[in-house]
């Protein structure tokens, strides 16, 4: 029988609705049921595309034992990470105190009364193994210490809600702080981030795109340094555009490499990566690193989102699994099952002159490199032949049953039985998560942008506007700006990541797009709101929730530590400064100012923890704006600066050609393209 789930709009909550666990919602109601039993409560937070969060799913949430237990001793709450961040980051924090380390699905332990967690983890077996407790067992022990140990309950729940409380609170450091040195110390302890040491070798391969943003804005400014900012910026863009985390057939990027050599991925597909890695690569390239395989890596990633990833009104869908059905009947999918090539199969399918070329450019071997198959990866830059590409569709055709070139849209399987039943004529593909995420549009939103201020090519433009035009037509419900759309239906109130990066997308839509002026116009509705509901009059910087929609939350934090994603104040206090160039409302920048003091103290002692705070500092001490005609923004929006916005401008000075200001000066009028740049380059770097 169903739990509390059935009727979930969240593919990752309706996973979990035919567990013997009688999951609940996060809610009132779920509260108030554990307070009035004094039963603990049991929160599981996940995502759809987790693998780990399907496979205890499978395991230790199906067993009847377990459940059963469960049901009788705890109150269990299930909650979507992608639907509640603000919830998640709390009890990540939590968990991260209790073990030393954090990661999904994020199972912890409340007290019913007040919500203090004291006990914690990840994924949790059946039966003891891994070095990891059975989770029966940990049930039982978990009961017995809330029943028995009261004063030592109590002792450690005072220690955790002081500690989460601390974490809200933070010193400033004096006004006169934010200058070019601290600016340049967090660039050179961000960038360190990315050098490799022997260390890590063995380790997981991440994007750390916020970081890479930092290291390559960097690259501007010339101070004493350990590192060479250009190749570490340069090799990144190597390993995503050549590695095995970019899929060479069908486009778009996996979640992160499981090794050092960025071979093997961890297959999901993630939206926000996928934005955040369109917009460095096209970055990187505004620089004059024209490495084909950029442009490639871009063009193929914007096929798979508008093949797979766009709905039918325009907003892209958040997520891809990991793991695919093989055949109908199987009972659980193979992970990366849609993406990898047999030996025997890849001589089968290619003539023996493509075969060849294929193991001459990517790492095909008979011993293979993840489970007996092989995960295409490049060994070396460059363009690829017309017929090393004719032998890639080829593949395309034996995973998606046709030929690229027939492929239009190809429609998700939006859960297990569809990816069971459908009519595929090639590989049955991996479930779709079709839910629209506000803040992951606007990360791809921003990644369209950029590419087609660099590449000049309409279709990316278009692709973008489709999603901002649903976003601001269909997501403001009752006069508020909602987070989450369900094929039709609005949910969950916008959070702070959603208008920070939503605001970002319109005026990068307005930076590469300078003659859609009114992009500006649609950002200022939206921060005014961010404003009223977010902003900490006592503290300065952006709560991630707003004033009143907050009063189940355990402490109400302000994010400024980046993770996969840029953090919230990071992106929202440059987005303050843009915005002050824009409209010559010096409001913007006092908050600015403020926000940045804000997080000062952090800047300093934590540098590595907010690399997108730092590059909003950058924005504060290297605010520019160019006034100039259509025509030249046409030849000076694809080049590379990182801290400029431009307006178009026909009411200029007479024998003018374009005006730069540097945040409230403005330079002598520009009367020649050359000196016009000049004054840019001096801005944009001083």
């Amino acid at each position: 029988m169903a739990n509390h789930l059935a009727n979930a709009q969240s593919l990752y909550l309706r996973k979990h609705a035919e567990n013997p666990i009688d999951w609940w919602f996060w809610g009132e109601e779920a509260l108030k049921a554990a307070k009035d039993e004094d039963k603990p409560i049991f929160l599981s937070i996940g995502y759809s595309s987790c693998h780990w969060c399907t496979v205890m799913e499978g395991e230790a949430f199906s067993d009847i034992a377990i459940a059963s237990y469960m049901n009788e001793n705890f109150l269990p709450i299930k909650v979507d990470r992608e639907e509640r961040p603000d919830i998640d980051s709390i009890y990540m924090q939590a968990l991260q105190m209790i073990t030393g380390q954090g990661g999904w699905p994020l199972n912890i332990f409340l007290t019913p009364d007040d919500l203090v967690p004291f006990y914690g983890g990840t994924y949790f077996p059946v039966e003891p193994r891994y070095g990891r407790p059975g989770f029966l067992q940990v049930l039982q022990s978990i009961r017995r210490f809330y029943d028995r140990e009261k004063e030592k309950l109590q002792e450690f729940k005072g220690e955790m809600l002081a500690t989460l409380q601390r974490s809200t609170l933070l010193p400033t450091s004096p006004a006169d702080s934010l200058t070019e040195e601290l600016l340049y110390e967090g660039i050179e302890n961000n960038t360190g981030i990315l050098a490799s040491s022997p260390s890590d070798l063995g380790r997981p391969r991440f994007p750390m795109i916020p970081y890479t943003e930092l290291a390559l804005s960097g690259t501007r400014f010339s101070f004493e340094s350990s590192f060479d900012r250009s190749q570490l910026s340069q090799q990144r863009g190597l390993d995503l555009a050549l590695g095995g985390i970019y899929d060479h057939v069908g486009g778009g990027f996996h979640r992160y490499t499981v090794d050092a050599t960025w071979t093997v991925p961890h297959f999901e597909k993630m939206l926000y990566d996928n934005g955040l890695i369109l917009e460095y690569l096209a970055n990187l390239w505004s620089t004059g690193v024209t490495e084909p395989a950029f442009a490639r890596a871009i063009s193929g990633t914007v096929k798979w989102l508008k093949r797979e990833m766009t709905s039918p009104e325009g907003y892209f869908y958040a997520a891809q699994d990991a793991d695919n059905f093989t055949t109908p009947d199987e009972a659980e999918p193979e992970e990366g099952a849609f993406y990898v090539w047999r030996y025997s199969e890849l001589e089968e399918l290619l003539t023996p002159e493509e075969f060849a070329e294929v193991k001459e450019q990517f790492s095909i071997t008979l011993k293979a490199n993840f489970e007996g198959s092989n995960v295409l990866q490049r060994s070396q830059g460059g363009k690829l032949s017309d017929s090393l590409e004719a032998a890639l569709d080829k593949l395309f055709a034996v995973r998606y049953g046709k030929p690229s070139a027939e492929i239009e849209t190809f429609p998700p399987a939006r859960n297990n039985q569809e990816a069971k039943t459908g009519n595929w004529e090639g590989r049955i593909p991996p479930v779709t998560d079709t839910k629209m995420i506000v803040a992951w549009n606007s990360l791809v939103i921003s990644g369209l942008a950029r590419a087609y201020g660099v590449f000049g090519d309409e279709s990316y433009l278009e692709l973008a506007k489709g999603a901002v035009n649903f976003i601001l037509d269909r997501q403001r419900e009752n006069g508020r700006f909602h987070r989450l759309n369900y094929e039709g239906n609005t949910a969950v109130l916008a959070q702070s990541e959603d208008y920070a990066l939503f605001i970002k997308a319109l005026l990068d839509l307005q930076t590469n797009a300078p003659k859609e002026s009114h992009w500006v116009e649609k950002a200022i509705e939206v921060q005014q709101e961010f404003d009223e509901y977010f902003w900490s009059v006592e503290m300065g910087g952006y709560y991630n929730n707003a004033a009143d929609n907050s009063k189940d939350l355990l402490v109400r934090e302000r994010s400024y530590i980046d993770n996969a994603t840029p953090s919230a104040n990071g992106v929202a206090i440059a987005n303050l400064v843009r915005l002050a160039l824009l409209t010559d409302n010096l409001e913007y920048l006092d908050r600015a100012d403020r926000a940045l003091q804000a997080f000062s103290i952090v800047m300093q002692q934590s540098p590595q923890a907010c690399p997108s705070i730092f590059s909003a500092l950058d924005w504060y001490l290297h605010p520019t704006l160019v006034r100039t005609t259509s025509e030249q923004l046409d030849s000076i929006v694809p080049q590379y600066f990182p801290t400029c916005v431009y307006r178009v401008d026909t009411d200029l000075p007479d024998n003018a050609l374009g005006l730069v200001c540097k945040g409230l000066s403005c330079l002598k009028p520009a009367e020649s393209r050359e000196m016009l740049l000049e004054q840019i380059f001096k801005c944009d770097r001083s």
